[in-house]
């Protein structure tokens, strides 16, 4: 999936602060005067950083406080009954232990947040400079797990916390904790073959930049796991400029219409590693979107799909028979979205299943059998994560409270730039909203779902934690917000809805200069992204893109965002406009929103600019291209023709080009170049294994082809996010000189 994007529930990482004393290098003053550079150092991330945490098997919760200095950090424990916090490290002897264990060690005062915490949280696993480490958290001792010379990986405590799974040299290995011995359980793995571990295009596309290639049984005696083939897969190629002789670096990335990575999914007795292949013939797939055990440990599901992405299935099969039964299809006719919103009810007779099949996402309970027992949530609106990294992997449901028969989750019921938490009984009754303030709510609930962590924002507030029963009933603030640290004079954002062509009211923002004159004219830039369900208008907080954009309110720009119809994620039946009338949809309605402002009196519509990063790129390229309202654009990393990118996500919309070669045609950026109207500055790293550079070269040559004079920014051996902390720098400065001189 395109991602670079300003959404600003990326704040929302579902990880929470604790109440501190700042020491003196951390309670620092807001900067008396802004700057690119104070923006994007610790200081200015710090705003609004949070730390990490995680509920455990009794429904107590481990904090890590990165607030503090790294001289007092250490985990706590905190009971959400009666809010008691405690240490559960002497940090002090924990890291005395690793450089006992590890003298190349080079963790300072504190340790960080762990790979993973036991469901007790008794022992933590770190990575360290690619082997496993062991933290035993009672004794603060270290223990180290492996010193190879390969690179471990995607390490995993078993459910019982007795054994560890993890992944080298693509097989899976296991080490018994108590025994400290370690054993293969896969030996077919090589460059090509995969056990356990995630090609490019799954780690993407379809679990969200999570290497989940593995799962442990309930019971901690088996595991399944998805092997991955990529013979035949393609490779794309890199060139690292810095040895003397350059290094080519190869990536297996299947483009549109490729062949794509061979998946099946295996199961083995960690006792008595022999896998034992899932049948998933019944139905032909593609894809492997999901495993997930059932609580029995006896069974597995499966979610498959097929290429053409319009038909997915979900299947359990009996892991000892080896019997596998279709429960249910899902229809769509352009393509059905991944969802986590799986889940077995302890009665064992039911589960609970998300679904657009109505044109939104709704919660459905169904049979174990796929009958269709009740829809639970309903009506125009639809169900949504409140949080996570990425926006198109779905999960709303946070808890489920199996004794009182209460479902909370997540969804867009009351606006769809806000993200508020809800509650409902099994058989759709009862829905009542729990979250009071108008923002965005991450929610965490503990295992029993008899509380939740509420990492709140909105707008114009920083986060703050606050610590819920599950009634809603406020039990504790953890973290208030710090606006104390922020610079004065912060301009916030409006919120209002402009119409498209046909009325549609799309959800947009705007930001005016703190001495904003409606008798005056204004240069405007429109930050744009785009896409299905790809909101970039939202009322939560977004540290650097708001303190970035106040530079820009300084120079005098009016700063607008405005939502496509398709990206608001209000439904599934908007996000099919895009396919129905690829490129031209959305730009339609984009084109329709700049032309409604430039009609504002405040607004000089002879300056308008647009700019976009990833999908927005692509966006900034295509209203450039198939309008003349832009005098001057930014397009940062964009796909400029989807035969260039990755089949999974490049299909969903236009399916193979072999079979609909029309619409690659129709959609191409690089065919449309000579129509090119306004200044355009093009952005992109070298090392872009998301949108390879193919795309800005394909598109730039096309722009020399026709005389069409254009400014490029290249950032050698960056990928898709130019994440460092020089050349994000480097490139907002960039940017804010290419305005002050175009607009």
């Amino acid at each position: 999936m395109l991602k670079h994007f300003r959404p600003a529930v990326l704040f929302l990482a579902l990880t929470f602060l604790v109440p501190v004393t700042l020491s003196p290098t951390l309670a620092q003053t807001a900067p008396r005067g802004l700057t690119t550079e104070w923006i994007f150092s610790e200081a200015g991330e710090r705003l609004a950083e949070v730390p990490q945490f995680t509920w455990l098997a009794d429904n107590s919760a481990i904090l890590y406080d990165v607030r503090q200095s790294e001289t007092q950090r250490t985990y706590e424990r905190l009971d959400p009954a009666t809010g008691e916090r405690r240490p559960i490290l002497d940090m002090h002897k924990a890291l005395a232990s690793l450089i006992a264990v590890d003298t190349a060690a080079e963790v300072q005062q504190a340790l960080p947040w762990p790979e993973a915490f036991d469901a007790t949280g008794h022992q933590a696993i770190f990575l360290f400079h690619g082997d496993i480490f062991l933290l035993d958290l009672p004794s603060s001792s270290f223990f180290r797990v492996t010193n190879t010379p390969a690179e471990e990986k995607d390490v995993e405590f078993s459910p019982d916390g007795h054994f560890l799974a993890f992944v080298r040299s693509n097989d899976l290995y296991l080490f018994d904790i108590a025994t400290k011995k370690e054993s293969r359980l896969t030996s077919d793995g090589s460059d090509q073959l995969l056990n356990g571990t995630l090609s490019w295009v799954y780690w993407e596309e379809i679990f969200g930049r999570r290497d989940t290639g593995y799962w442990w049984s309930p019971d901690s005696r088996s595991i399944a796991y998805l092997q991955t083939d990529e013979t035949g897969v393609t490779e794309s190629t890199f060139v690292d400029f810095q040895p003397v002789r350059e290094r080519i670096i190869h990536q297996r990335y299947p483009k549109a219409g490729e062949q794509n990575p061979r998946v099946r999914v295996g199961i083995l007795n960690i006792a008595s590693p022999e896998t034992h292949w899932i049948n998933l013939s019944e139905k032909p797939f593609e894809w492997i979107l999901r495993v997930k055990w059932l609580p029995d440990s006896q069974r597995v599901s499966v979610q498959t799909m097929t290429r053409p992405q319009t038909e997915g299935y979900l299947f359990f099969a009996n892991v000892k028979t080896s019997e596998t039964k279709l429960i249910l299809t899902e229809n769509d006719a352009y393509w059905v979205n991944v969802t986590d919103d799986l889940f077995f009810l302890p009665d064992g007779e039911h589960f609970l299943w998300a679904s657009e099949r109505d044109g939104f996402m709704h919660l459905y309970r169904f049979n174990m059998d796929g009958t269709l027992i009740n829809k639970i949530t309903s009506d125009d609106w639809a169900v949504a994560s409140s949080g996570g990294v990425a926006f198109w992997v779905r999960q709303a449901v946070v808890g489920i409270d199996h004794q009182n028969d209460w479902l909370y989750f997540t969804a867009l019921k009351d606006s769809s730039i806000q993200r508020n938490l809800y509650r409902i009984k099994l058989d759709g009754s009862g829905l009542t909203r729990l979250s009071p303030e108008s923002g965005t709510h991450g929610i965490s609930m503990s295992p029993n779902a008899k509380f939740y962590f509420d990492n709140f924002s909105n707008a114009r507030t920083l986060p703050a934690l606050r610590l819920h029963s599950a009634d809603g009933k406020l039990l504790q603030t953890l973290a208030a917000p710090r606006p104390e640290l922020l610079p004065a004079g912060i301009q916030y954002p409006e919120f209002l809805t402009i119409p498209a062509a046909d009325g549609f009211a799309m959800p947009a923002e705007i930001l005016k200069p703190a001495n904003f004159d409606p008798a005056r004219k204004y240069p405007v830039i429109l930050y744009v992204y785009g896409g299905p369900s790809a909101p970039s208008v939202l009322d939560a907080w977004t540290t650097g893109d708001l303190l970035a954009d106040q530079l820009l309110l300084q120079d005098g720009f009016i700063l607008i965002t405005i939502d496509n119809r398709a990206s608001t994620a209000i439904s599934k039946k908007l996000e099919n406009t895009i396919p129905a009338n690829p490129a031209a949809s959305e730009t339609d309605d984009l084109v329709a929103g700049i032309r409604w402002f430039k009609s504002q009196r405040w607004v000089d519509p002879s300056r308008f600019g647009v700019w976009g990063w990833s999908g927005g790129g692509t966006m900034t390229l295509n209203i450039m291209t198939r309008s003349k309202e832009i005098k001057a654009g930014i397009s940062v990393a964009p796909v400029t023709d989807w035969r260039y990118y990755d089949s999974k996500w490049a299909e969903s919309l236009m399916k193979l080009p072999s079979t609909n070669g029309e619409a690659y045609d129709r959609t191409s950026l690089v065919k449309h170049a000579g129509d090119l109207s306004g200044h355009l500055l093009i952005v992109y790293g070298t090392y872009d294994d998301n949108v390879h550079p193919q795309n800005e070269q394909a598109f730039t040559n096309e722009l020399v082809a026709h005389d069409i004079l254009f400014e490029t920014m290249v950032y050698p051996m960056r990928k898709h996010g130019i994440a460092d902390r020089p050349a994000t720098i480097h490139l907002y400065r960039t940017m804010r000189v290419f305005w002050q001189k175009n607009l």
